[in-house]
Order: structure tokens, then C-alpha cells, then sequence
């Protein structure tokens, strides 16, 4: 009896959380397709027209989805070497997360919505198509916002500082008259016209107030490229590392691009991207 469960669990394993055996990759398959399938219920139901026709179809639909989810994640647990590790996984996270908002608008209603996180869960396709390129690439980029964002948040303060100074001055400068109501609006104002969004609700009248506006929009256009300066920095850095982790086994030297297939300096073919030694990533 022990045998057979054993047996069950591991090619239960092997399907769910594998994508080498046939089986295994036309249940990612199938399971892509029933994500995407979903989001398109959930679009659905959004639009009123159609939500008045179809709603008792669509919650039906729904259900027979979160039921599906509900079934498979629970098999995740029951196969996995480690539940609870898979549990606290991203992916685990992830996977109970997009089952749980159905549950929830039972006694919360339009938490429905918040099922819009399974697409994270298509996150998959980049392991099924074998697409690691793309998850190296991402890797890259997670790594570089990460590294990159204590120079972001400093930079962040600093503009946090910088818009409250010029609210205060415009709500000194227009007052309530000119519907500057309190320092908060006036903050709001200069956030949107620093950021050069420009709502037009709220403007200054007065010839001060609009050379402080034409100020601070110079300045919103001079400040837009510095967080996008620190984290091309930290990209092309890591880049830089990217390449040295992928080292010839004949030549023994880096400096390869990830997709190389052949080394640059002896021509010596190099090992595949998946099985290549990478910095852990997502």
C-alpha cells in the first residue's frame, strides 16, 4: 500500500512540477491555457453589459475554475518532497493567492478581482518552453533594481523633500483663493506638475506662481532621467558579471555572452544555457 502511494506521489510529482516527460508538460500546457481562459472570464464579468447577460454563467464559470486551482494546489502539497517549503516558495504563494479571492467574496464581495494575480502564475511558460534565457535576463534586472534601491529611495526622499518645499511656497504664494486650499493640495499639485503629468484641476494665477510652476516643471524634466541613470549603472554591471559566470571548460575563459554557444577565444563548444552554473535568481 505504502509502495503504491509512493508510486502515485512521485509521478504525481513528476507531471505536476516536471516538464521533461510528456505528461508533464501538457499539464503546464493545460494549465496555462485555464489561467489566460480565466482572465478572460474575469475581463468578462468587468463589463457591465455583458456581466447583466452572462453573470450567472460567468460565476458558475468561475467557481469551476478556482475548483480546478483549488484541486491542483492541494496536489502540490500532497506530492512535493517538501510541502511546506513549496508553500512558502514564490510560486507556492502565488498559487494559493490565486485561489483564495474567490473564497474571500463569499464574504467580501468584488474581492473577485484580485484574481488578476494568476498571471503571475503564466510565469511558468519561461520553464516549459524552455525559455531560460528570459528568466536569466530577468534575473538581471531583479538584481539590479535590488542592488540599485538604496540610491533610488534616497533619491525618492529627496524629491518627497523637494515637492513639499515647493507646495508650501505655492499654497504662501496662491492661497485658498486661487484654490491652493491647504499645503497637502498644494503638495498634490506640485507631485503632478513635477512629475510633468499635468492634470489641469488645480493652477496658479498669480505671475509668481507661475514662474514657481514653470520651475518646477524644468526641474521635474531634469530629475525624470536620474533614476534611470542608477539603474542602467547597476544593469550594465551586472551584465558585466553575467558574462564572467559563463567560462569556457576547454580555455577555462569568460567573458561570454549568455547565449554564446562557442567560445570566442578557442572556438570550443560551450555548455548549454540551462545547465550553465548561474546566480539564483526568481
Amino acid at each position: 500500500m505504502a509502495d503504491a502511494q509512493n508510486r502515485v506521489q512521485r509521478y504525481l510529482y513528476t507531471t505536476i512540477f516536471g516538464t521533461d516527460t510528456p505528461h508533464g508538460k501538457a499539464f503546464d500546457i493545460a494549465l496555462i491555457v485555464l489561467i489566460l481562459a480565466s482572465m478572460v472570464v474575469l475581463m468578462l464579468e468587468s463589463i457591465a453589459s455583458f456581466h447583466a447577460k452572462w453573470s450567472n454563467w460567468l460565476y458558475w464559470i468561475e467557481w469551476g475554475f478556482t475548483g480546478i486551482f483549488t484541486i491542483e494546489y492541494i496536489l502540490r502539497l500532497y506530492c512535493s518532497p517538501r510541502p511546506s517549503a513549496y508553500a512558502r516558495s514564490f510560486y507556492g504563494v502565488v498559487d494559493l493567492l490565486a485561489i483564495l479571492p474567490t473564497y474571500i467574496a463569499i464574504f467580501v464581495p468584488g474581492t473577485t478581482y484580485l484574481m488578476v494575480v494568476r498571471l503571475l502564475r503564466v510565469l511558468r511558460i519561461f520553464r516549459v518552453l524552455r525559455l531560460m534565457r528570459f528568466l536569466e535576463d530577468s534575473n538581471i534586472l531583479l538584481r539590479s533594481m535590488m542592488l540599485s534601491s538604496r540610491k533610488v529611495m534616497i533619491f525618492f526622499f529627496s524629491v518627497a523633500i523637494l515637492v513639499t518645499v515647493f507646495g508650501a511656497l505655492m499654497y504662501v504664494i496662491e492661497g485658498p483663493e486661487n484654490g491652493f486650499t491647504s499645503i497637502p493640495y498644494a503638495i498634490y499639485w506640485a507631485i503632478v506638475t513635477l512629475t510633468t503629468v499635468g492634470y489641469g484641476d488645480i493652477v496658479p494665477q498669480t505671475d509668481v506662481g507661475k514662474a514657481l510652476a514653470s520651475f518646477t516643471m524644468l526641474m521635474g524634466y531634469s530629475i525624470i532621467a536620474v533614476p534611470t541613470g542608477i539603474i542602467t549603472a547597476e544593469i550594465g554591471q551586472q551584465m558585466s558579471l553575467h558574462r564572467n559566470l559563463v567560462k569556457c571548460p576547454n580555455c577555462s575563459k569568460s567573458g561570454h555572452e549568455s547565449d554564446a554557444s562557442f567560445c570566442k577565444h578557442c572556438g570550443s563548444e560551450l555548455p548549454e544555457a540551462d545547465k550553465r552554473v548561474m546566480t539564483p535568481g526568481l
